[in-house]
């Protein structure tokens, strides 16, 4: 009985697994490869909608470029619904252009900087020109900020759905395979389009775009272990040679010839293939983004039947991904910088605003790394902040930039200094670390020079030396109280040399707060009028001077020029300590000068900007005529005690003291394109207290005009005039001040 029982049993069981197999689907993966494409990427937001809708389950993605950017966010656990969101936030032409805002770059940036129209590097003692017109910081921040998330998996195998990207080695133009490492980076290296960023460094290697070696990785995705493969090819049509109008659509011609060369092999082994019709579209058309992502829908919904079924063959669905949230708070525990050789930690923790044992929110981390960045001594910043109990572990990996010289130039021309030609030569650690050098040299009607060198410490003081020589020539009415000369006009030649060594030090890149002393030497005379018939010159000074300075200085302003919100504040004081004395009538005397600014726009395009400012002489200048207070003209870049103010000829108002206020309208009526107008009003005297009466003898001046924010500066018409006098003046200038 037990011998038939047993016979029966073997009989019986393959057909009990055989029906057991026909009930139990096999689970099929997907994976899903998203190709480069630019803005044109932003069908694969629309794609993924679809996706999601059909109930498909994505085991493995594989993207270039902007499908590297799409991607990972996907593969990290963001929904097409939020990745759609956020890439509606994010401007994208200030992404591309690595513009940092001017509340991020250094103070010493700000008041020596921004004045130079072409920056070219130099190596070897060769002028070169810059690799790419971004060096990428800002994608890189921003994926690093998107991707905090996942930060500590570096094995992309192990992301929420597994991941790859593509990129291509400069070197040999194979491509790179990344499927390990620090994520953000991985992503910045397959979006790295040549010529628009920088090529990324990862591994000693040089990484420029992945479209360029592959731009749909079918068979990298399908290696992963995906049995139906999902792909979305933004693959371009060839321009026709009256389409090749533009630099960029060449470049992209002639990637796309190495990009497509086995394009076909790689959409045979598609199993749904999708090719979005965006050919009207540029890879920069960031503003269509949602035309391009209707565009992925629409192609996906026609193959939403065939989704439906992919899904219906995948045994479970994947649960929502959970995300660990940005810190809120991170208390600093320890900082671990890797990467400087040049640069001490002091500052870096400086430019940060990093320091340990402090507390602060992850948005004020972030502008921390914009501020390093904005240096421009650092290609590359990498952060990680790991959170313990006790708090968090900072950790920085930075590249120091390759090129730490450079020439710079700029041209200008205003009514006082004429024509000016300005070339610069700009120098990091060349004596020592953290410092900077640099030497204008202006040419044209006045020749003149600065030389700067700065050791930059940030918040902690810093040292620097200071060498200056100005002049220029001209005419102006001879002031009945100050000298008795026989002719109403002089020409006047005016020559400075100032040479200054001082110490400041700088707080949250916005105040500033400086002591040194000065050796200045000022030569003033006229060739109109012979004091002594052996001697062609009259010499109205021509002394050095020993001073002792400080200063104070607040900036926010947002820009330069044209102002459209922040304050300023520059308060400085001067002492006159001794003199050579040509005159044989010095006496020790001090100067007290400030300066307020404040801009505010409305209804986005009228700005109103604001000005006050006055100056008083303490002790007994009553000699040194030369050291007044001079106001008069229109200009950036008057030096000493010369100040503008609409409606009167430049130096044309002379006193020991002064208060002057000046409010300007700016209105935008096409971006970059202003008109101005201006009322001004100034009380100049030796005594501009005058017993409280200080409204007393005003002096009005209007001004109205045109300007543009041009790449060379701003360029300003100015029509000026004053109803106390018969004069009026026109006032021109082209390029930044200096």
């Amino acid at each position: 009985m037990k011998k038939y029982l047993f016979l029966s049993l073997l009989l019986i069981t393959p057909f009990l697994f055989s029906q057991e197999n026909d009930t139990i689907k096999k689970d099929v993966k997907v994976g899903l490869v998203l190709s480069g494409g630019g803005a044109k990427g932003f069908a694969h937001i629309g794609i993924l909608k679809v996706l999601e809708e059909a109930g498909v389950r994505v085991d493995y993605i594989g993207g270039t470029s902007m499908g590297a950017i799409v991607g990972s966010m996907y593969a990290s656990g963001y929904t097409a619904k939020e990745i759609d969101s956020l890439m509606r936030t994010f401007d994208f032409e200030d992404l591309l252009q690595d513009e940092m805002p001017r509340k991020s770059k250094p103070f010493y940036e700000k008041q020596n900087g921004e004045k130079y129209a072409l920056t070219f590097p130099l190596q070897k003692g060769k002028i070169g020109i810059p690799k790419a017109f971004s060096k990428g910081q800002n994608i890189l921040n921003l994926t690093t900020d998107l991707l905090q998330h996942v930060d500590t998996i570096k094995d992309f195998n192990k992301l929420p759905i597994p991941f790859l990207c593509i990129a291509t080695n400069l070197e040999n133009g194979e491509q790179e395979l990344l499927n390990s490492g620090f994520l953000p980076k991985a992503v910045q290296a397959s979006a790295a389009f040549p010529t628009l960023l920088e090529p990324v460094e990862i591994d000693g290697k040089a990484l420029i775009d992945g479209g360029i070696a592959n731009n749909f990785p079918v068979f990298e995705v399908k290696n992963m272990g995906a049995d139906i493969i999902i792909g979305v090819d933004l693959k371009s049509d060839f321009y026709k040679e009256d389409e090749l109008n533009s630099a960029l659509k060449i470049i992209n011609q002639i990637i796309n010839f190495q990009m497509y060369k086995d394009h076909d092999d790689r959409v045979e082994v598609t199993d749904v293939y999708m090719h979005p019709n965006v050919n009207d579209y540029e890879v920069t058309s960031f503003d269509k983004l949602e035309e391009i992502v209707k565009i992925g829908e629409d192609i996906a919904r026609l193959n939403f039947d065939k989704f439906k079924e992919i899904a219906r063959q995948q045994n479970f669905k994947r649960e929502p991904i959970y995300r660990k949230e940005k810190p809120q708070k991170i208390v600093v525990k320890t900082i671990e910088i890797e990467g400087i050789k040049d640069y001490t930690r002091t500052y870096v923790k400086g430019k940060m605003q990093l320091y340990k044992k402090d507390t602060l929110n992850y948005q004020e981390f972030i502008e921390g790394v914009n501020n390093l960045s904005a240096t421009g001594n650092f290609s590359n910043i990498q952060y990680n902040i790991k959170e313990e109990s006790d708090g968090s572990i900072i950790k920085l990996k930075l590249k120091q930039n390759e090129i730490s010289t450079y020439v710079k130039f700029a041209a200008h021309y205003d009514n006082l200094y004429k024509t000016g030609v300005l070339a610069n030569i700009t120098a990091k650690h060349i004596l020592g670390k953290n410092d900077i050098f640099s030497a204008d040299l202006i040419l044209g009607d006045n020749l003149r020079y600065n030389l700067d060198y700065f050791i930059d410490n940030g918040s902690y003081w810093s040292f620097g030396l200071k060498s200056r020589y100005n002049t220029f020539k001209t005419d102006f009415d001879v002031p009945e109280d100050n000298y008795d000369f026989s002719v109403d006009r002089l020409d006047v030649n005016y020559v400075d040399f100032t040479n200054q060594l001082y110490f400041q030090t700088v707080f949250n890149r916005r105040f500033a707060l400086g002591v040194g002393v000065e050796h200045k030497h000022i030569s003033a005379y006229t060739r109109t009028v012979a004091m002594n018939p052996n001697q062609p010159k009259t010499y109205f000074d021509k002394s050095d001077y020993g001073n002792v300075i400080s200063y104070i200085k607040f900036d926010s302003y947002d820009k330069k020029h044209f102002q459209k919100e922040g304050f300023l504040v520059d308060i400085d004081f001067r002492w006159y300590l001794f003199s050579s004395d040509y005159n044989e009538n010095f006496h020790s005397f001090s100067q007290l000068r400030g300066k307020f600014g404040y801009a505010h726009t409305f209804f986005e395009k009228l700005t109103a900007h604001f000005i006050s400012e006055a100056g008083i002489t303490i002790g007994d200048n009553n000699n040194n005529k030369i050291l007044d207070y001079s106001l008069g003209g229109y200009g950036e870049n008057y030096i000493n005690t010369f100040i503008p103010h609409y409606g009167y000829e430049f130096a044309s108002l002379r006193g020991k003291g002064f208060l002057r206020s000046e409010l300007t309208m700016r209105y935008e009526f096409i971006e970059n394109h202003y008109l101005i107008s201006t009322a001004n009003a100034a009380r100049v005297e030796n005594d501009i207290f005058n017993e409280g009466r200080i409204f007393e003898n005003t002096k009005l001046g209007y001004g109205v005009g045109y300007g543009f924010d041009s790449f060379l500066g701003p360029i300003e018409l100015n029509y000026t005039w004053s109803p106390e006098i018969k004069e009026n003046y026109w006032y021109f200038n082209l390029g930044y001040w200096f």
